[in-house]
């Protein structure tokens, strides 16, 4: 009889301690959240990198791991969250609003009413640069000549368009369009293949640091009529690049006038309010941090991280909002 009470209570203890363990496990157990970003010389990928290094750091307060993807930018991670390919992503501001308002690139689909904001990063500009013997000195110089427009879902290419359209151009006709990704632009142009490549990123950037480096000389070219672009589309603003940044171009002028957007962090309302408040909550509260992760950061303040949102803002990230009086 005894012999039974001990061996009773030794599978009693057994059960416990394996209860015990798959409750330690359960409460471990990491939730997957992949994060879309841009080119690897752009400024979303180390953006992405540094939420993702942040949440990752509390993972087993919040059990959550991310991952970091590099992509073909704004459109492909709108459409690649609302499909429920990634949870996360960041976007042109005005991808955002295109999707909201179901236009540009979602005109067939219309409005993306799952698409939700995060919060928005840095400033970007919308920049041209052309090799000097190309002998392109203003944008209307571009005629005949080989430019990248921006590969097929990047945000920047809708940019670079409705720059050209600005200025009385047409991308399909003036002049030799190229759909490159971004990271093969500085390259191609040191190989003399093209001759110039829009691009919008947060400065300073890889991107212009390395087409600015080569033997092949390059510089900046301003982008007029800004005020038009802004009175018909109010997501974006006139803006100046400073040269400061980019020693190796061949610009004498302070900084070159052009006009920009914003990056922003989006979702899908799917994706739960734990998760959203979570990766919220772990970069506000390591703000200062965020802001040395790179110098695009520099200008950042918390009360503009929640401008130029056009979604409804995800109620993971509102929760946060509200608890620290942001909103």
């Amino acid at each position: 009889m005894k012999k039974l009470v001990v061996l009773s209570v030794c599978l009693l203890a057994v059960s416990l301690m394996f209860i015990g363990c798959g409750k330690e496990e359960a409460k471990t157990a990491s939730k997957f959240v992949t994060i879309g970003t841009g080119g690897i010389t752009g400024v979303y990928y180390p953006t992405g990198g540094a939420i993702a290094k942040m949440v990752n750091a509390k993972r087993k307060d919040y059990g959550i791991r991310a991952t970091v993807e590099s992509t073909g930018g704004s459109v492909f991670n709108i459409n690649a969250i609302l499909a429920g390919d990634l949870e996360f992503g960041v976007a042109q501001s005005d991808r955002q609003y295109q999707a909201v308002k179901g236009i540009a690139d979602w005109s067939d689909k219309g409005p993306q009413e799952d698409l939700r904001a995060v919060f928005s990063i840095h400033a970007e500009t919308v920049d041209l640069i052309a090799a000097v013997d190309a002998g392109i000195n203003s944008i209307q110089d571009l005629k005949g000549k080989r430019i990248n427009v921006g590969n097929v879902g990047s945000g920047y290419r809708q940019n670079a368009i409705d720059a050209l359209e600005a200025n009385g151009l047409n991308f399909e006709s003036d002049f030799h369009a190229e759909s490159l990704k971004a990271a093969e632009a500085p390259g191609l142009i040191q190989d003399g293949r093209i001759d110039a490549a829009f691009y919008t990123v947060g400065h300073p950037s890889g991107y212009y640091k390395e087409a600015t480096a080569g033997t092949r000389k390059v510089k900046f070219i301003p982008i007029p009529n800004a005020e038009a672009l802004v009175e018909k589309y109010p997501y974006y603003a006139a803006a100046k690049t400073l040269m400061s940044n980019y020693p190796g171009a061949e610009n004498t002028e302070e900084a070159v006038e052009t006009f920009g957007v914003k990056a922003t962090f989006v979702t899908s309302a799917k994706v739960s309010d734990e998760v959203v408040y979570a990766i919220v909550k772990e970069v506000f509260e390591n703000f200062e941090t965020f802001k040395k992760l790179h110098p695009a950061y520099a200008g950042l303040t918390k009360e503009s991280m929640l401008a130029g949102l056009s979604a409804p803002i995800h109620p993971g990230a509102m929760k946060y909002y509200k608890e620290a009086g942001l909103k």
